[in-house]
């Protein structure tokens, strides 16, 4: 293979690794209310599991405030249940009509608890971005045996490290952002 390759390769996997912290952080609660928060809360839909949002309106009114509206009545219940059974810590409040959850403000120990979540999932994400690297790095060393040249396998590494600089400023840049999200009281 050529280096380009590599290259391409190692810059796949680290895009990957940000685009999956993004995602990771997005779910996170900090003080405000989004829709994503339910992303992961699955419901008993007629034997299977299904995401909230494929069984009800989700909207956002306010800052604080998530309405979920259930297409069938029958939903309230199960809706309710697999808030309250999921990691989210918030009751849910339910008039006949609409289920509401209140995003309550969050406490400064609680702050300090999702900044560590954050930072570590920010970690896994530049281990991620430092295996790719490495792969890369033993791959080319690979080829040197193979008959590639040195000074060729020399620039790849270099290459290969300035993409691993910017992925990991990437993800220190989001995490930064995240952490800012989340202290801004």
């Amino acid at each position: 293979m050529e280096v380009k390759e590599y290259l391409q390769n190692a810059e796949e996997s680290m895009q990957l690794a940000v685009e999956y912290l993004d995602e990771t952080l997005s779910h996170i609660r900090a003080g405000k209310a989004s829709a994503k928060l339910l992303d992961g809360i699955r419901v008993d839909y007629y034997g299977s599991l299904a995401p909230v949002s494929n069984v009800a309106n989700i909207s956002v009114p306010d800052a604080r405030t998530i309405a979920i509206t259930p297409w069938e009545k029958s939903m309230f219940k199960e809706i309710e249940k697999a808030i309250i059974n999921s990691e989210l810590g918030i009751m849910p409040e339910n008039n006949g009509e609409v289920i509401r959850l209140s995003i309550p403000p969050l406490t400064e120990d609680r702050r300090k608890a999702l900044v560590k979540q954050c930072k570590a999932e920010a970690e896994n994400a530049k281990v991620s971005v430092r295996n790719a690297r490495r792969d890369i790095i033993d791959a080319l060393k690979k080829e040197v045996k193979n008959g590639m040249a040195e000074d060729v396998q020399k620039d790849g590494e270099a290459s290969v490290q300035k993409l691993h600089d910017k992925y990991i400023k990437k993800i220190d840049d989001t995490f930064a952002e995240k952490e800012k999200e989340i202290l801004t009281v």
